[in-house]
Parts: C-alpha cells; structure tokens; sequence
C-alpha cells in the first residue's frame, strides 16, 4: 500500500500567502494601507486587551521582540499607540491605545469580519469549531501557546 505524502505545512503556507495578499487588498480599499499584517496582530491584541506589558504582548502576538519594538515605534509614529510607564513601577512599560487607534478599530475590524467570511465560505459552525482545534493542535505542536 502506497503512503500518501502529506501537505498540510504547504497547504498552510500557501493559505498564509493568499490570505495576507487579500486582507492587505481589502485594508487598502478601506484606506488602510498603511497597516501591516503584524501591526494589525497587534492592535488587534490591544482592542481586547489596551494597557499591557510588552512581554505579554509579545506572547499574545507571536512576534520576535526585536519584531515587535520595531513595529512598535512605526505604530507609535503614526499616532496608533503609546509607550506608558506602569503607575506604581516606573520600570515597566505599557503598551496603550490612542484616540486614534480607536477610531482605527472599527474600520479595521470590519475588514477583519470581511475575511473571516470569505476564509469561512462554505464551512458550518461545527466544521470550523473542529478546523480551528485542529490547527490549535498543530500550533501546540510545533511549541506555540494556544492560550
């Protein structure tokens, strides 16, 4: 009996490419071009939780802290967040949401829901309930987090 080679790393390859191509179609035709795929990982992880340690928010992103502080300044830069200092401990610094980062959301966020659809199209609830554990599973593998 012949064994059948596996795909799933390039099948996940290529759906990274294809989906990361898209979504910075869709942010450009929504005016938002000048947000990244990384730096929109990041505000996403500061609109469910704004005020957090870098360290945190590195974890939660899955970036590389030199990744991270550079992207980080650029989003600083464009008004999109601040650097703060932890009341009570000058010596951490918090990563917090702007006004601008705030009107930002909603437009970016509806975006988001665009894709989530598109990559969905055709799945029921439970097909991607299961998909999703799946690639949890994947993910832990590989020594990701999946918290």
């Amino acid at each position: 009996m012949k064994k059948t080679a596996r795909e799933g790393g390039f099948l996940v390859s290529k759906i990274h490419q294809s989906a990361k191509r898209i979504f910075s179609k869709k942010l450009r035709d929504e005016g938002l071009g000048e947000i990244n795929s990384a730096q929109g990982r990041i505000l996403f992880v500061l609109w469910k939780k704004d005020g957090i340690p870098i360290s945190e928010l590195a974890q939660k992103t899955a970036l590389e802290k030199s990744t991270l502080t550079a992207m980080l300044d650029r989003l600083e830069q464009k008004g999109l967040l601040a650097r703060v200092r932890r009341p009570g401990d000058r010596r951490k610094i918090l990563v917090a949401r702007t006004p601008a980062n705030e009107r930002l959301e909603k437009k970016f966020k509806g975006v988001s829901e665009k894709m989530t659809s598109l990559f969905y199209n055709g799945f029921s609830d439970g097909e991607r309930d299961q998909f999703e554990r799946f690639l949890r599973r994947v993910f832990a593998n590989l020594g990701g987090k999946t918290g």
